[in-house]
């Protein structure tokens, strides 16, 4: 790959290698430079450009991004549209992030121009959270680099997934002493559910019995019969040996010690063993408090289906010095968790709003959006594409023709919201839209019901470019070097798109507020094209926009 500085009027084609102002405009690095682009830069004054020009054996980084990001997610994990070379990994459900760590580092190896960063193996993760990002460094990457890599990825299993939580129904032991309090024996049994409640688990039967093994051995085999997957025994007073009453009590009852102690502190004196095929696990004294400590990554482990061996337990040590963490793996009793000093970074939570609200007056007597089109109605293309895309909620504004637009639309995981102030214009329905969308979102997909050729891709591609931190807080379709529709709104803007009357779109805001603005160059037509009249329409091929 070329890169460097040359004179303008060689530029069309190259890729800018930083961005640049072009009078009023600013050329955002990564623009692929057009004829139209060099004018506006040599009227501009401009006479040298740094530029990046691929070689027939180079990869586009989104392409080289995007296709190592597919080779290595695996179960529970979702891939995100590559742009400006990074194509981001998110866990779909809660769980344990699995990270084949030694094929991670063979792909680093590689090539400088390719890279990978993930979260730990075995961290927790939250539905949306960032597992990983791939991120390749120049504008495009060794197209035999990426293939290489994409071969190493697929060798065996996927290099990230996620082990999802799942609901068990647990056993609890706990024993006491002459002295022990009734308010230990609840705080114990409190600590051991609100943990299994965060891991989707519950406590499905308590025995309470005298520390000794011949109670302690009676207790399990109980739950045992009873169906209680995994076991846990909280001893009243610390377990010091394998030969100690929790552990005895377990071999009493024809079970096996498979291994007392942990490399991992607090949490060093828990016990791992088995009674057939059910974990049997002694919990270390430190885990009445909430927090994190060796108990929880035992925890973890079995409520998401996750083995637990003796050789495990071991090689916990890397990482198990817990003493001066500060984060706890559960809420304390009353109180919701507490919030990481830094937040782990998640996909964004957009939603899409499709305004299909209108009079269709250009339609004649029909209306646009009940139009056929492929055997389907048009709205219902525009629907489709939506509920195919990441973004949720999605909320469908109709007015005009509303019950028939409501039927049009099919059916699927979205929500209508009526306007009945649909003769107003635009701006109308979107308030009543925007009105509607629930808290805790980050930005908004403002959808036109009369497109139906812009594809789940081409939103994809707008949710990953949104980036308020790296200033993309209003994300533009564009094709051919032309913008088109949908645009996706930062919500910081929404007191702005509130303020907005009669016909006037969010468009009219693009002027104040140039320097959020994000174009997001996409392969589908379909973003320039809306069909207000019969004979757009009938101007259509089957099965795509009109060339």
């Amino acid at each position: 790959m070329f890169f460097g500085s040359v004179p303008v009027q060689e530029a069309v084609g190259g890729v800018l290698g930083h961005s640049i102002g072009v009078g009023k405009e600013r050329f955002k690095k990564g623009r692929v430079l057009s004829a139209a682009d060099v004018e506006a830069l040599l009227a501009a004054g401009h006479k040298q450009v740094h530029i990046a020009r691929l070689d027939p054996d180079d990869m586009p980084e989104d392409e080289a991004a995007g296709r190592i990001a597919a080779a290595a997610a695996g179960s529970g994990v979702r891939v995100a549209a590559a742009f400006t070379g990074r194509a981001n990994l998110y866990a779909e459900a809660a769980g344990l992030a699995r990270i084949d760590t030694a094929r991670l580092d063979a792909v680093n190896e590689l090539d400088e121009a390719l890279t990978i960063a993930t979260v730990a193996d075995y961290e927790p993760v939250e539905p949306g959270q960032m597992l990983a990002t791939v991120k390749v460094i120049p504008f495009a990457a060794p197209r035999k680099v990426i293939e290489r890599g994409e071969s190493i990825l697929r060798e065996t299993t996927p290099l990230v997934q996620v082990a999802a939580f799942r609901p068990c129904n647990a056993g609890l032991v706990v024993t006491f002493v002459p002295e022990t309090k009734e308010s230990v024996l609840a705080k114990t049994e409190q600590s051991v559910a609100q943990r299994l409640a965060h891991l989707g688990g519950r406590i499905a039967a308590t025995c309470r019995v005298p520390h000794d093994d011949a109670a302690v051995a009676e207790a399990i085999a109980e739950l045992k019969a009873r169906g209680c997957a995994p076991i846990f025994v909280f001893g009243a007073s610390a377990t010091v040996d394998r030969l100690d009453m929790v552990p005895a009590g377990l071999t009493r009852a024809g079970g096996v010690v498979e291994h007392f102690g942990m490399p991992v502190d607090p949490g060093n004196l828990l016990m791992l063993g088995r009674h057939g095929d059910v974990p049997v696990v002694g919990v270390p004294g430190c885990a009445r408090s909430p927090k994190l400590n060796g108990f929880d990554w035992v925890l973890q482990r079995l409520c998401a289906g996750i083995p637990v061996g003796r050789r495990d337990i071991m090689r916990m040590g890397a990482g198990g010095l817990l003493k001066e963490i500060p984060t706890r793996p559960m809420p304390r009793a009353g109180g919701a968790a507490d919030e990481p000093a830094s937040a782990a970074p998640r996909r964004p939570k957009i939603a899409a709003l499709i305004l299909a609200a209108g009079l269709s007056r250009r339609f004649g007597d029909g209306h646009k959006l009940l139009a056929e089109i492929d055997g389907k109605p048009v709205i219902r293309h525009v629907v489709e594409a939506a509920l195919a895309s990441s973004a949720r909620p999605i909320l469908l504004v109709v007015g005009h023709q509303a019950e028939a637009i409501r039927q049009a639309a099919g059916t699927g995981d979205f929500s209508v919201v009526d306007n009945p102030a649909y003769k107003e214009g635009l701006a109308a329905s979107l308030r009543a839209g925007l009105t509607a969308l629930p808290p805790g979102l980050d930005g908004v997909l403002i959808c036109l019901g009369d497109m139906p050729d812009v594809g789940p891709a081409a939103l994809e591609k707008l949710i990953a470019a949104f980036n308020p931190t790296e200033g993309r807080a209003i994300c533009l379709p564009t094709h051919d070097g032309k913008r088109g529709n949908p645009t996706l709104w930062g919500l910081q803007f929404l007191p702005d798109l509130l303020r907005l009357e009669g016909d006037t779109g969010a468009r009219s805001l693009f002027g104040p507020y140039a320097d959020w603005i994000c174009e997001v160059p996409v392969n589908e037509p379909g973003i320039l094209l809306d069909y207000d009249t019969p004979a757009m329409l009938a101007q259509r091929r089957p099965s795509g926009p009109a060339g």
